[in-house]
C-alpha cells in the first residue's frame, strides 16, 4: 500500500482536525439523552415500568459528526428510546410511538422548548432554542434480539451482534397500526460494537496515551476524548461529499451509513489518517457486493440481511453518484 508524503500527511491532519466539533459538543449531546432518560424513568413517569433506555446512535455514538457546513444548519443528535419490558405482541407500533411521544412533550414542557414536537417517519424530534444549533431525533424501541438471532441464524448469517437487535416504528408500514411479530428492524448498538472492532487497537492506543498525560484511569477517558485516523477518514469523505451534493436537486448524495460501512472495512489499522484515507479509496470499493443481476449489496455487518445499498437498484442514480 503506498504512503502519503509527509507534507500531505500534515496537510490531511489539519484538514482532519479542522473538521471536528469541540468535546462540548459530544458532553451536550450526552447531557441532553442523559436528561431524557432521568424524566423517562422519574417516578410519575408513565413508561417508567417499561424500563426506558434512552442511548445514542448514529454519527454521535461512531464518533464521526463533522461541524456543519454554515452556521444555519443544525447538529442532529441522533437517539434511541428501548422500553426493555415490553414486547411487539403486546402492542402496535402506533401506540409505543404515542406512548413515547406524551412523555416527551411533557419533558418538552418542563424544559420550556417554546418550538414544538415533530414527527418523523420513525421518531420524534425535540427541537431546542436556536443558540443551541442541535435537534434530538428519539426513535421509539423494544428488544428485539433474539428474534433477530433465529432469522440471521435460520439463513446462515451472521448472529454475533444480534443481542442488541431492537423492533423500531415506522409510521409508513402497512401494518404500523396492528399488533404483528413483523416490525421494522434496527441494532446501533451491533453496529457501533463492530465498528470498533475495526479500530480497537488504534483506539485503545490513542486513550491509553490521553490518559497517562492526564495522570487519569483509561476506564475514565470517554471515547469520544480520542479520534482515530478511520474517524478521521470517514469525516474528510463526508465534508467532501457535503460540498459536492451541496446542490444535488435529485436527493442522490451518498448516504453517510454507505461511506462509513466501506471504509471501516476497508481500513487497514493505519495510524495515519491521510494513509488510512489512501488505503480506503484504494479498498472501499472491493466491498461493494454483486447479485447474479449485477446489483449492489452493501450489507449492515449488525444484521447482514440488511441491504444499505437496496435503493440503489431502484434509483441508478445514487449509485452513479457514489462512484463519481
Amino acid at each position: 500500500m503506498p504512503s502519503a508524503n509527509a507534507s500531505s500527511k500534515r496537510y490531511v491532519a489539519a484538514l482532519a482536525e479542522e473538521l471536528d466539533i469541540s468535546e462540548t459538543r459530544y458532553e451536550q449531546a450526552e447531557k441532553s439523552y442523559n436528561s431524557l432518560g432521568r424524566w423517562l424513568n422519574r417516578p410519575e413517569s408513565t413508561l417508567k415500568d417499561y424500563g426506558p433506555a434512552v442511548y445514542v446512535q448514529g454519527s454521535f455514538g461512531l464518533g464521526t459528526v463533522i461541524k456543519p457546513l454554515n452556521e444555519d444548519e443544525e447538529y442532529d443528535v441522533d437517539a434511541v428510546c428501548e422500553l426493555k419490558y415490553l414486547g411487539k405482541t403486546q402492542l402496535t407500533q402506533q401506540h409505543l410511538k404515542e406512548l413515547l411521544r406524551v412523555e416527551m412533550e411533557s419533558y418538552r414542557r418542563s424544559q420550556s422548548m417554546h418550538k414544538p414536537l415533530h414527527e418523523g417517519r420513525r421518531c420524534w424530534t425535540l427541537n431546542y432554542a436556536d443558540g443551541a444549533q442541535f435537534h434530538m431525533d428519539v426513535v421509539p424501541a423494544l428488544p428485539n434480539g433474539e428474534s433477530v438471532r433465529r432469522i440471521l441464524q435460520a439463513n446462515r448469517y451472521d448472529a454475533r451482534w444480534a443481542g442488541t437487535a431492537i423492533a423500531i416504528t415506522d409510521n409508513e408500514r402497512r401494518n404500523y397500526r396492528q399488533i404483528t411479530d413483523d416490525w421494522p428492524r434496527s441494532n446501533p448498538k451491533g453496529y457501533l460494537e463492530w465498528f470498533k472492532t475495526r479500530m480497537v487497537v488504534v483506539l485503545n492506543e490513542r486513550k491509553r496515551a490521553l490518559a497517562k498525560s492526564m495522570n487519569a484511569s483509561v476506564e475514565n477517558i470517554p471515547d469520544y476524548k480520542v479520534r482515530t485516523p478511520l474517524q478521521h477518514s470517514i469525516m474528510i469523505l463526508k465534508r467532501h461529499r457535503d460540498m459536492m451534493f451541496a446542490m444535488d436537486e435529485i436527493n442522490c448524495c451518498p448516504i453517510s451509513i454507505i461511506i462509513t460501512t466501506l471504509a471501516a472495512h476497508a481500513y487497514e489499522g493505519q495510524e495515519d489518517v491521510a494513509d488510512a484515507l489512501l488505503s480506503i479509496l484504494s479498498g472501499m470499493e472491493r466491498h461493494i457486493l454483486r447479485d447474479s443481476q449485477n446489483r449492489a449489496h452493501i450489507a449492515n455487518p449488525s444484521d447482514p440481511m440488511e441491504n444499505f445499498a437496496d435503493k440503489w437498484a431502484e434509483h441508478p442514480e445514487r449509485e452513479r453518484a457514489f462512484y463519481t
